[in-house]
């Protein structure tokens, strides 16, 4: 599989991103010492974005962050428990990836459920698509043979955007005014970013054709 030369620029800095797994390795330790599987991991994640969803629903936005932080943490952790215990597998690789969509949809929902008689119910919709398109240009990317992770709004940027706007709706009162700015940022950026992975993938194969291209010509056929 191909690697990108150079991965776009994410909202979230590279020194955080680095931090943070760091951070992830030392807590995943502590789980595999409970014994548990980066399946169960994995599972856990998916009630905690389901939870999510519900608090947004309920309008209990503290909830809510505390849902959506411990669904980013697990979401991390998982795969550092497959790596750390080398059980890594094509089964929880497909697992992590299928539940994670189902998580984001459980939280979209929740949102879109609370804003049924709001306009802002279709910045819910878009939100999603953004988010499914965000993960399906990246996999169908790879299937092609590219590997491709650029993007502004990835997973985690989503989660921290929306994660950000419950605990400022709750810190200061304004759920749906933070909410409707998290959902707009997030149907923005996600579908941009979808566009900037087809728009990736397009430049790396005219790379690949290039470099085909000029290796046959430093090698050209014999004739008799």
């Amino acid at each position: 599989m191909e690697t990108p030369k150079s991965e776009a620029v994410r909202f979230l800095p590279k020194t955080w991103l680095d931090w943070g797994l760091n951070l992830a390795e030392r807590a995943a330790l502590v789980l595999i010492r409970l014994k548990l599987t980066p399946n169960t991991i994995t599972g856990l994640a998916l009630l905690a974005g389901m939870a999510a969803g519900l608090f947004f629903f309920l309008q209990r936005p503290f909830w809510a962050w505390l849902a959506l932080f411990i669904c980013g943490v697990l979401d991390i952790l998982d795969g550092k428990v497959a790596v750390l215990t080398n059980t890594k597998s094509a089964f929880g690789a497909i697992l992590d990836s299928t539940l994670d969509r189902y998580s984001e949809f459980f939280i979209y929902l929740g949102l879109a459920l609370h804003f049924r008689r709001h306009w802002a119910l279709w910045l819910a919709f878009l939100a999603f698509l953004g988010s499914t398109m965000v993960s399906y240009t990246k996999a169908r990317a790879e299937g092609l043979g590219f590997a491709c992770n650029v993007g502004l709004m990835q997973r985690a940027e989503r989660l921290m955007c929306l994660g950000l706007g419950a605990f400022l709706g709750s810190v200061f009162g304004i759920f749906d005014i933070a909410m409707i700015t998290a959902l707009t940022l997030i149907a923005l950026f996600s579908n941009l970013t979808a566009i900037q992975r087809t728009l990736f993938v397009k430049k790396a194969e005219q790379e690949r054709l290039s470099k085909q291209e000029g290796a046959g010509h430093d090698h050209p056929a014999s004739t008799l």
